[in-house]
């Protein structure tokens, strides 16, 4: 997948001295770094602080804002990085140092910044008790900003991601088993090996009973309804028809054969954190014998972003 990317100048000249694009971008990031830890201080990861500039040099009209579509984004992905770091980051309040590689685990008490009760290793404490609720975050740096927002705490739900998670720690299953109706919730980007995701995750986990999968998003008809930016890749090929989820519409399934792509990192940060803690606290759905088109769309959770 490449990054998501549109013309717009930027960076320093030869001399080491921020360039006159540079300079011009550096009050549209000040802008969204503002906006982007709104309301009450939220932590904010370099990517999203890339889509919160986007969105502040593309604000457009109430009415456009109204119209699904998936904007290609007004600023190079490659210019913010060099007008970051003309700026320099550590003189950006709310942003995220990137996630250390080898980074891995359950993250139950970890705060996310390195400083808190753990540094990305495993808290063998989890295993011990029932877990009625689990989140699997496709993109690491997502889950480490979910982390320095409390949300594992205020939602009571370990967080993991896709690496860590897959295959899966017999204990985390024997846990989610023991809590009777688990849930595990999916957070992906639109993308191919993202809407796949769930479906792995619920392969690796097998047939444990009273324990469910479910797609937190993204899907492209979120992507759409959101007006969030997107990329585009190289075409997908035959990977594009195996894991994706039932529910999913020819459009959107032409959308991604386009190799379309849009990642959670493009949703403000305040509205993530909102819907990832009504989701992963609210009560399981019923498994009424509904049609089977209507269970689809709840199991990858088209029923979630729209409205949050």
């Amino acid at each position: 997948m490449t990054s998501p990317h549109h013309h717009s100048p930027g960076g320093t000249r030869p001399d080491g001295r921020p360039s006159p694009g540079a300079r011009l971008l550096g009050p549209a990031i000040a802008r969204a770094a503002a906006r982007a830890a709104a309301p009450g201080g939220l932590r904010f990861t370099e990517r999203q602080l890339y889509y919160a500039t986007c969105r502040v040099l593309s604000p457009g009209s109430a009415l456009l804002r109204r119209l699904p579509r998936t904007p290609a984004p007004p600023l190079r992905l490659t210019a913010f990085t060099r007008a970051l770091d003309a700026r320099g980051r550590h003189t950006v309040e709310g942003l995220l140092p990137p996630v250390p590689p080898g980074t891995g685990g359950v993250y139950a008490v970890h705060d996310g910044d390195g400083k808190g009760d753990g540094d990305g290793t495993s808290e063998p404490d989890v295993y011990a008790y029932g877990l009625p609720r689990l989140l699997v975050c496709q993109d690491p740096s997502i889950a480490r900003m979910l982390l320095a927002n409390h949300v594992h705490l205020e939602a009571a739900c370990p967080v993991l991601t896709a690496v860590d998670a897959l295959p899966l720690d017999p204990r985390l299953t024997a846990a989610l088993e023991r809590a009777g109706g688990a849930t595990v919730h999916v957070l992906h980007d639109a993308s191919p090996s993202g809407l796949a995701l769930p479906a792995r995750i619920r392969a690796a986990l097998g047939p444990v009973p009273g324990v469910r999968v479910s797609s937190m998003g993204l899907v492209p008809r979120h992507v759409a309804a959101l007006r969030l930016p997107s990329g585009r890749g190289p075409v997908p090929g035959p990977v594009l028809g195996t894991g994706l989820p039932p529910g999913l519409r020819p459009a959107e399934a032409r959308w991604l054969a386009r190799g379309r792509f849009a990642e959670v990192a493009a949703v403000p940060p305040a509205r993530l954190v909102r819907t990832v803690l009504r989701v992963t606290r609210g009560s399981r759905p019923p498994r009424a014998s509904l049609r089977s088109d209507l269970r689809g769309l709840r199991d990858t959770g088209f029923l979630t972003w729209p409205s949050a």
